[in-house]
């Protein structure tokens, strides 16, 4: 079975045997050694002024950056399930939310987040996803960040990456805490939380709040190269592993490139077929499709031809369906997905099976590669 849900995305053979090996003990000097060798590795791919690993899910992430960063009110933007999500978190801990709400195939605009900045004073931090994966969606985080840090440099910017880091590089210069999930493009099981902060976010975090998800504890201790509670160690010493395998394949730039590649040849290759790209402005996470048939099409590709693909949440389940683009993967496990998807319409009668969506991917994709190579 190919797995292309966007998160868990399949764990390299490398990496899982480089969790295999015998537990280590987190107070111990063997590990401080992988704990700081992974931390250099993550300053490079987050390009921030620190880096924080947790043992938590991405949603531990969210709630440690609005709690440990916003004092009085949350403005978040709801285009999905996890921009929602965040709204929610603020209110949980007795903050104020301000929520911009769209459909999920909708991006922010940087016009209606700085009117609600304006109308606002009182918003200190803005929640936004940099890639919405319940629809697929790239919200433009860059402008917005740089708009709102035009009117107000001390409102914290809280960046969603946990399905855009490893996608595609993030201009950080403007954003005080980018999130990543260890399931996603990093390649990993679920359960490693990471986050990218500025100094200015730093600045604000003081002494944290909370207890567990208190920032300025782990800041203090990760500096020391280890964790103010038990570290996810076999987790860390996978995240060192793949962070060195990509290092290995070309570096993070060319894996940026690479995903930028997939994610436009399945896009053209699914759209010559007939289908249509849900989201206003994609991600390059995922391709996400909406079709009367896509329960149907999602089905036909787990059981007749062995692809595992995302269906959609609450209103959109049974109406959209979204394969995955991070992480290390080979061309021809995307041409069987495409191949697949056009099988699929050929065995529901829309449409008879002519090779369209390989021949279009494989155009698509090494037209890119080739012009590459020419330069």
């Amino acid at each position: 079975m190919l797995l292309f849900t966007p998160g868990p995305t399949p764990v390299p053979e490398s990496v899982r045997l480089a969790m295999a090996t015998p537990t280590l003990h987190h107070r111990t000097p063997e590990f401080e050694a992988i704990f700081k060798e992974t931390r250099e590795l993550l300053f490079k791919l987050f390009a921030t002024d620190e880096v924080i690993m947790l043992a938590s899910t991405g949603t531990g992430a969210m709630e440690a950056a609005v709690t440990n960063l916003c004092h009085d009110t949350l403005l978040s933007v709801n285009s999905g399930k996890f921009g929602e999500r965040f709204g929610k978190i603020a209110l949980a801990h007795g903050l104020k939310n301000v929520e911009i709400k769209h459909e999920w195939d909708t991006p922010a605009t940087v016009e209606e987040v700085v009117e609600a900045v304006k109308a606002n004073p009182s918003i200190d931090a803005i929640a936004i996803q940099i890639s919405e994966s319940a629809g697929g969606l790239r919200h433009p985080v860059e402008e917005i960040a740089q708009a709102v840090k035009a009117i107000n440099s001390e409102i914290m910017i809280i960046a969603d990456g946990i399905t855009a880091i490893g996608v595609e590089r993030i201009k950080v210069e403007n954003i005080d805490c980018v999130l990543a999930g260890s399931q996603k493009a990093l390649m990993l099981p679920p359960g490693l939380a990471l986050l990218g902060l500025s100094n200015a976010a730093i600045e604000k975090i003081g002494e944290g709040k909370g207890y567990y998800l208190n920032l300025a504890s782990e800041i203090k201790k990760q500096k020391q190269n280890t964790t103010a509670y038990t570290a996810a160690t076999t987790l860390i010493i996978g995240l060192r592993a793949i962070l060195q395998e990509i290092e290995a394949n070309g570096g993070i730039g060319k894996l940026y490139c690479d995903t930028a590649r997939r994610a436009k040849a399945t896009r053209f290759a699914l759209e010559a077929l007939g289908l249509h790209s849900y989201p206003q402005t994609p991600a390059r996470s995922m391709t996400t499709i909406d079709d009367e048939n896509a329960k149907e099409i999602r089905d036909l590709l787990k059981t007749e031809f062995g692809v595992n693909v995302a269906g959609g949440q609450d209103h959109l389940k049974g109406k959209i369906f979204r394969i995955n683009h991070m992480g290390l993967i080979e061309p021809y496990e995307m041409v069987a997905v495409v191949n697949a998807v056009e099988l699929a319409l050929a065995k529901l009668g829309r449409r008879d099976f002519d090779g369209t969506a390989s021949r279009v991917f494989h155009e698509e994709y090494f037209k890119s590669v080739l012009k590459k190579e020419e330069k």
